[in-house]
This record gives structure tokens, C-alpha cells and sequence, in this order.
């Protein structure tokens, strides 16, 4: 599928408020609700939507530490990084992760209400992952820009 002006147009509002009505969407791109229901439908048929979420202040639901491990394997077969994957992706804590290149094999973004979680959490579960050799963790002190939004 070829985005046009349209496509991206409707990409970048979405972004910004995925709550907009089709009608709303439809008075903004000055175009008929019904085009605009079938753009919609086709950016999410063909995965350039992958999901609709409400994002949440998590200092709210005490979550309000972010902590970015740098995790060191110490063997990085296909097999062991393929298994580290999938149970780093079984913890709550854990919001992303990331493979690298460079200096560290893993980077994650983890949540948790304090230190003391954070601690437990890399005491209890990511230490004790098979081949995990080194974790190096930074901690957020500031958020000075959070979005969501990529530029089109």
C-alpha cells in the first residue's frame, strides 16, 4: 500500500488522539467520514496502526520509577539469546527491550513503583535469567521529553 498525503496526514493526528471520531477525522482532512473509515480501516489492515492504547501517567498507578538495565550475556548463541527474549518478555516490569550493538547485548525499560521493587526485580527475576553475566542499571531522575509519536 502507497501512502498519500492523506494517509500520512491521518497518521500523524491519530498519533497524536486515536479517540477522534471518524467524523471528526473526516472534518479535519475535509474529506466524507465514509473515506475516511475506509483509510482507517486499511492503514490498520495492513499493520501501519498496530494497536490503539490509552496512555497513562505512571505516577499514578505508582509506577513512578523508570530504570533502563544494560544487560551482558555471557554467550550469545541463537538459542540463548532466543530464550532470554522470551523470558524477559514474561515480566510485568519490563516495558521494552531492546538488542544491541555495542557495549551491553540488552538494553530494558523497566517500571516499578521504587528502588526496593527495582531491586527485587533484578534480585529475583533478571539476575536469575540462564547467561545473564552483568547488569549495569541507569536510573531516570528526569523526564525531559516523552512521546509516542514518529515524525511523518
Amino acid at each position: 500500500m502507497q501512502l498519500d498525503a492523506i494517509d500520512h496526514e491521518l497518521l500523524k493526528i491519530l498519533q497524536r488522539d486515536a479517540t477522534l471520531t471518524n467524523k471528526d477525522l473526516a472534518n479535519q482532512l475535509h474529506r466524507s467520514v465514509a473515506a475516511i473509515q475506509e483509510r482507517r480501516r486499511k492503514l490498520n489492515d495492513q499493520g501501519y496502526i498496530q494497536s490503539t492504547v490509552a496512555i497513562l501517567d505512571r505516577n499514578k498507578i505508582d509506577r513512578g520509577l523508570i530504570t533502563f538495565p544494560h544487560v551482558h550475556m555471557n554467550s550469545h548463541t541463537a538459542e540463548i539469546l532466543i530464550e532470554f527474549e522470551e523470558e524477559v518478555s514474561k515480566f510485568e516490569e519490563v516495558m521494552e527491550c531492546f538488542q544491541m550493538s555495542g557495549d551491553c547485548d540488552f538494553i530494558l525499560k523497566v517500571s516499578t513503583a521504587n528502588l526496593e521493587e527495582y531491586s527485587n526485580f533484578l534480585r529475583d527475576k533478571l539476575a536469575k535469567l540462564p547467561n545473564v553475566s552483568r547488569v549495569n542499571s541507569s536510573f531516570v531522575l528526569r523526564v525531559v521529553k516523552n512521546i509516542t509519536a514518529y515524525p511523518i
